[in-house]
């Protein structure tokens, strides 16, 4: 597996570091349904830049979601749903990579730690809002460019994209499968402003897509231990130690200015 250069591990010990990322982050997903792109990107950008983090992410991100979007009898009713949102996405993302560049550098980090935060805290105090569905064809173009913009910055697109898909009022199922979307569109809007940034090469696609099998291991692990483990308990622990995660990012930033 060929690593980004500025990984300062040896040539053994990165790679393993890199696949118990995706170990852990597929585990994740599996038992909570959600968090591959965000725990993969918040271990990662310890390692190297956010933009090479993110080249990584792509196909186990895109694979595990595309899986996460079926049963495919109940897709086409909620893609004319969500069409206006996933426009916002595309368009959002685009105009971040092409105005902010690449996520790289200090201010990348530390914008990571602060979405890591906000996405934890929003799940932890289990806050839901109530989306009227008049209000979602404009609404829904204005969240996905916001979520757009996020993920340009920092290469994780949760936020604002979940709260408002969990303000939808859609059933479990629904909601699982409407995330699934989201984030299948964000992922390749992610890899084409990366494209975009010359931050995606095919050394990256091959690395990325040998992570698929770790990334796909753990999420299988996940969904058998979604049913030995209380997920409510799980989460709130995920959701923690993001917090702890985004602190020590965002102060490991601003220490060094």
């Amino acid at each position: 597996m060929t690593l980004p250069p500025s990984l300062a591990l040896s040539d053994a010990v990165g790679p393993l570091l890199v696949t118990l990322v995706f170990v852990l982050a597929g585990l994740v997903k599996g038992v909570v349904g959600l968090g591959l792109p965000t725990i993969a990107m918040a271990l990662l950008a310890l390692l190297m830049t956010p933009a090479q983090a993110a080249a990584l992410l792509i196909v186990p991100s895109l694979v595990t979601n595309v899986w996460q979007i079926r049963p495919w009898s109940a897709l086409v009713p909620l893609l004319r749903r969500l069409a206006p949102m996933q426009v916002g996405v595309c368009l959002g993302t685009l105009a971040g990579a092409w105005a902010l560049g690449a996520p790289a550098g200090a201010w990348a980090t530390a914008c990571l730690g602060v979405a890591l935060i906000g996405y934890a805290a929003w799940g932890l105090m289990g806050a839901r809002l109530c989306v009227r569905p008049s209000s979602e064809p404009w609404l829904g173009p204005l969240i996905g460019a916001a979520t757009g913009l996020v993920t340009a910055a920092t290469g994780v697109f949760v936020i604002p994209a979940v709260p408002y898909l969990q303000a939808l009022g859609l059933q479990r199922d629904g909601l699982i499968q409407a995330m699934g979307i989201s984030f299948t569109v964000s992922t390749a809007a992610l890899a084409a402003g990366l494209y975009f940034n010359a931050q995606y090469s095919s050394a990256s696609l091959g690395a990325s897509a040998l992570l698929l099998l770790p990334a796909l291991a753990g999420m299988a692990a996940g969904q058998y231990l979604r049913h030995r483990l209380s997920p409510v308990l799980f989460r709130k622990i995920f959701l923690a130690s993001l917090i702890v995660l985004g602190m020590h990012m965002v102060a490991k930033e601003m220490l060094a200015l």
